[in-house]
């Protein structure tokens, strides 16, 4: 089976970096994409950041200028450099991997990672 898992989480002052990184392991032929989403105390999960097999990248308007998503295909790895942190960042973290496929049995998994934590004190 596929299974994320998310590092780089922690604890980090107002106008702070942190990188986080997520690996994917299994029996996987290709991820089409990769993308972080983030759920602070009482809100919704949300969208920060998603990334496509050519490079291809979004991001929430909140983190637009201040977070970088990168990938590592042939390491099945998503990056999420986070700059400038804020005190609103704070949240859980977690990686995506949509439209994974998948050999013996060939078919397409969407997995989640565990998630990991980050907060910023101002």
């Amino acid at each position: 089976q596929v299974q994320l898992v998310e590092s780089g989480g922690g604890l980090v002052q107002a106008g702070g970096s942190l990188t986080l990184s997520c690996v994917a392991s299994g029996n996987i032929l290709s991820i089409n994409v990769l993308g972080w989403y983030r759920q602070a105390p009482g809100k919704e999960r949300e969208l920060v950041a998603a990334i496509t097999t050519d490079s291809s990248a979004n991001y929430a308007a909140s983190v637009k200028g201040r977070f970088t998503i990168s990938r590592d295909n042939a390491k099945n790895t998503v990056y999420l450099q986070m700059n400038s942190l804020k005190p609103e960042d704070t949240a859980v973290y977690y990686c995506n991997a949509d439209r994974i496929l998948t050999y013996n049995p060939r078919r397409y998994l969407e997995v989640w990672g565990q998630g990991i934590r980050v907060t910023v004190s101002s």
